[in-house]
Formats: structure tokens, C-alpha cells, sequence
């Protein structure tokens, strides 16, 4: 048999009540201690207690589950702050179902629409470009909601993101200063609201350092099958214009990718005389890439924020009150090659 509520009372000493009331949510308007729930929480924890998920939805009206929605787990970025949502929902005595939508408009909804059937109390997703049905239908039936790195500027969902044009601004503005005069975009997703913003920072780096936009230099790598795309758009990029001094890629994974092209091109990155910037980047590009200039995501504080932001509302709709849309936006570490 696994472990009861009274296994965990009789480990701390607690009446199976107290116990009850904590794991079904009920600690706080119960009176009961942050201290005594965190015990609580992590006694359950250690011995593996399984919660009869049935009971206590029909008991409540809330699972203790939450849901994550992103592109793809595979992407390290998005990785990263699923760890962090999943770690800080286990604190709060949450669940998480996690799911990848592959940037894929009725994949993402069929989740969705999973993850309503199994009566979820809140939902953290990084949308696809046109996934509004099913964030629609979220938001009419006032189930808590979080957006992650994308949102929807004329919907009134919260949501927490990064700064994303100003960093691309500071990159881009660093590179001319430190003396190129052609600084290439490298971008893909040109519609996400997230690679606009990196293309506008880009693009007012450019002229705040008092040159001209140059459409030769602009260079869009489809997303889907990018790994074959970038080789040849690269080789246009830079048979078009051979002189270019410095690269701005909008994403870390079409870097990864495009230092094969240098390599094949006989390019050395190491003399500085080819300036990079990455928006994000990974271990192993500091020892391909050791000049790389690179805006530092902060993962962690959005994955704490995003679980902060939807358990408030959740505690609101409890309460029958109607919280408001809240933002962040929050700032990169820029780490720049001098």
C-alpha cells in the first residue's frame, strides 16, 4: 500500500485533519503556518505520498495541478525554465504537467483542450503565433493564466518576458562602437512578437550609430528545418556582402548552427576581425565562439515569476476575486568582448 495521510500525520506529529487541510490547499485559510505546510509538503514529498486526485478535485474543485505549455523541451532555454517552474510549483505543493507544442497552432490547442479535460487550476504557456482559441477560451472561463516569453500585446493576459529589444539594441550598439561598419541580422520567426522586438533593437542600433539600414544585410532563416536553411542563406548573405564585420543572431540556436559555415568559409573567430552577438547563448560557444558577444537570459526569474504570478491568481478566483493582468519584464546580462 502507498502512504496515507496518516503515515505523514504520524511522522510529524500532526492530526490527519491538519495534514488534510494542507495538502488540499486549505493551510492558509485554516490558519495553519507556512512552516507546519512546508513540513507537510515535504513529508509527502519524501515518502512518496500519491494524493487520490479524483477525491479531492470533487472535494475542492481544485486538482493542486499545473500546466506548462512551450515549443519544444529540447530547446535548453525553455528547458531551463521548465525546471524552475516545476521546482518552484513542487514547493507550493503543485503538480506540473508539462507538454510541447512544437510551435504548431492545433497541436498547442489539443493540449489545451487535454489539459482543461483534466481540470488543471492554472496554465503557464509560451504561445504559438496564432494560438488564439485556445487562449481565447482560457481567458472566458477565467482559468489563471501566464504567458512566458511571447504574449499578446492587445489582450489583457499576464505574462512575463524579457526585454528583448533593448538588449538587441545594446548588442548591436556595442558592435558599431567598437568599430564595424556592417553588422548583418540573422533571424528566423519574423512574425513572433518576441523576434520583431530583437529585429527593432537591431535596427535602431543601426541607425543611432549613424548608418543606413541595408536590406542585403538582413537575413531570415525559416525555423523549420533551419539546420539546412541557414548554410545557403548564409553563403548569399556573404556573397552579396563580402566586407560584413559582424553577425547579430536573434537566437543562439542559428549560431550553433552558422559556425559550421565559418568553418567551411575558413573564417577565424578568434582574431575579432568577424564581430558575433547572440541573443542567449551556451557553454560550448565560449570555446567556439570565445569573442562572442551575448545577452544572458534570465530563465530562473521568469520560471519564478510565471508559477508566482498564476498561483496568485488562482488564490484569487478561491476568493471570488477578479485579479488584474500583471507584466514583467525583466532586463539580460549583457557580457560584452572588448
Amino acid at each position: 500500500m502507498g502512504t496515507s495521510l496518516k503515515d505523514i500525520a504520524i511522522k510529524l506529529g500532526l492530526s490527519k485533519t491538519t495534514v488534510s487541510w494542507v495538502l488540499s490547499g486549505k493551510g492558509d485559510e485554516r490558519n495553519i503556518s507556512r512552516e507546519t505546510q512546508q513540513k507537510v509538503f515535504q513529508c509527502a514529498k519524501e515518502l512518496s505520498y500519491v494524493p487520490n486526485g479524483l477525491a479531492r478535485s470533487l472535494n475542492t474543485g481544485y486538482s493542486r495541478t499545473l500546466g506548462l505549455i512551450i515549443p519544444s523541451i529540447s530547446d535548453s532555454f525553455y528547458s531551463t525554465i521548465a525546471n524552475k517552474i516545476e521546482e518552484e510549483a513542487c514547493k507550493a505543493g503543485y503538480a506540473l504537467m508539462i507538454a510541447s507544442s512544437n510551435s504548431d497552432q492545433e497541436t498547442e490547442d489539443n493540449i489545451i483542450k487535454v489539459y482543461e479535460e483534466k481540470q488543471i487550476d492554472g496554465l503557464i504557456i509560451a504561445p504559438t503565433k496564432l494560438s488564439l482559441r485556445g487562449i481565447e477560451r482560457l481567458v472566458s472561463k477565467k482559468i489563471p493564466l501566464v504567458l512566458i516569453d511571447r504574449y499578446y500585446p492587445d489582450m489583457d493576459i499576464s505574462y512575463v518576458v524579457i526585454d528583448n529589444e533593448e538588449a538587441s539594441y545594446e548588442l548591436v550598439r556595442r558592435m558599431y562602437r567598437s568599430g564595424c561598419r556592417k553588422v548583418a541580422l540573422v533571424t528566423t520567426n519574423s512574425y513572433l512578437l518576441t523576434m520583431s522586438m530583437r529585429a527593432r533593437g537591431y535596427e535602431q542600433a543601426v541607425r543611432d550609430s549613424g548608418f543606413e539600414l541595408n536590406r542585403d544585410l538582413f537575413c531570415e532563416v525559416p525555423i523549420v528545418g533551419y539546420q539546412e536553411h541557414i548554410q545557403p542563406l548564409l553563403a548569399d548573405l556573404f556573397d552579396n556582402v563580402p566586407d560584413i564585420d559582424g553577425v547579430f543572431f536573434t537566437s543562439h540556436i542559428l549560431l550553433i548552427e552558422a559556425l559550421k559555415f565559418f568553418q567551411g568559409r575558413g573564417i577565424d573567430l578568434s582574431d575579432g576581425k568577424l564581430s558575433l552577438a547572440s541573443m542567449r547563448s551556451e557553454p560550448l560557444l565560449r570555446i567556439l565562439a570565445p569573442r562572442l558577444n551575448v545577452a544572458h537570459f534570465p530563465e530562473e526569474e521568469m520560471g519564478e515569476n510565471a508559477v508566482r504570478m498564476v498561483l496568485e491568481q488562482i488564490d484569487s478566483r478561491k476568493s471570488g476575486i477578479e485579479s488584474p493582468a500583471e507584466s514583467v519584464i525583466l532586463k539580460c546580462d549583457l557580457d560584452f568582448v572588448y
